[in-house]
């Protein structure tokens, strides 16, 4: 539990500073671009001075272009001015991921970190990490609450995005019923249930339902099939047409299948530089901790959705998954 002050400090210097710069994490998901969305629309309702900003060259998952980001202001290359600015990095579970800019913490004067990854290391200036949070935009609704910010239907709708997609639209263990209570708070201050449903998950590319079809065809069922495992290569991308992005949410179809306990996607950006490979891991049950797999290779996340970047071999990252599963199911596992 974060402590009183935690949430007097960030209030504080969200009320006492003017001018911010307001970011998430690299691939970014629902949770990051809701919670950035909600951050600057609130700031500037106080009259504040808040740019947004993601850096990278991979574009945005196309499921969330309707939240028009660009148009509201979303920056792709650093201000002139960042080192002018307070930093407020929401959803950020480590400060290597901080808008996908290397040493943008460092170079900033003062840092707000906001999140609910319980692996959080606390990198700002002023923490907020509230693990037991079904979401950053959960924990942002408390902040506003606090500054005293009116709910409007924008940022009502922005907040549940993050609320929504992090729990798997209410189906994974972390919603709770603070959860459920603040959906129905932000549906009633004017979040449209239904355009969000339709942005997020009826208006699919069909570059990404064709990179879908190569990761399930080459998915493998391992241990007894507790544990799912699959690839995609850089030439998937090129062959489909599919940018980046495109791959988020497979590992959610791959979680999917019956007896699983955990799902691994392996995939190779289809961009030079950066590691070889990334890995997205989920978790179905409690006895498996996929984050503690994710901080032995340098990454991180929470108990049932994590992440981490290898330049080892598909088949040496999967010997590695295997045997962390087995040594905290407490069973003798023989990698494959």
């Amino acid at each position: 539990m974060p402590s009183p002050s935690d949430m007097e400090a960030v209030v504080a210097v969200l009320q006492e500073r003017d001018r911010f710069l307001v970011t998430s994490h690299e691939a970014p998901d629902g949770d990051a671009l809701g919670s950035l969305l909600a951050t600057a629309l609130a700031l500037r309702s106080l009259g504040k001075d808040a740019i947004m900003f993601l850096g990278g060259e991979a574009p945005l998952p196309g499921e969330y272009r309707f939240l028009e980001l660009e148009s509201r202001g979303l920056l792709r290359a650093l201000p002139e001015d960042a080192d002018a600015r307070v930093l407020v990095a929401v959803d950020c579970a480590s400060s290597a991921r901080v808008g996908a800019q290397p040493g943008l913490v460092e170079q900033v004067p003062f840092t707000v970190n906001v999140d609910h990854h319980h692996d959080n290391p606390r990198f700002g200036d002023v923490n907020l990490v509230v693990a037991e949070a079904s979401s950053t935009g959960e924990v942002l609704a408390d902040v506003l609450r606090e500054l005293g910010v009116r709910l409007t239907p924008e940022i009502a709708e922005a907040l549940y995005i993050a609320l929504v997609t992090d729990t798997g639209r209410f189906q994974y263990t972390n919603t709770t019923p603070k959860a459920l209570r603040l959906a129905a708070e932000l549906v009633e201050a004017g979040a449209d249930v239904h355009r969000v449903f339709q942005g997020v998950y009826e208006n699919v590319q069909f570059a990404k339902l064709k990179l879908l079809a190569k990761a399930l065809e080459r998915a493998r069922v391992l241990e007894g099939g507790e544990i799912v495992v699959s690839h995609l290569v850089r030439g998937d991308f090129e062959a489909v047409g599919a940018a980046e992005p495109y791959s988020e949410g497979i590992i959610d179809v791959l979680r999917s299948v019956e007896g699983s306990l955990v799902s691994a996607l392996i995939r190779e950006p289809p961009r030079d530089g950066g590691p070889a490979r990334k890995v997205s891991l989920r978790s179905s049950v409690d006895e498996v901790d996929v984050s503690a797999i994710a901080r032995k290779s340098g990454g991180g996340g929470h108990r049932e959705a994590a992440g981490f970047s290898s330049d080892l071999s598909v088949d040496e990252i999967t010997d590695f998954i295997v045997r962390e599963v087995a040594a905290q199911i407490g069973e003798p596992v023989e990698a494959r």
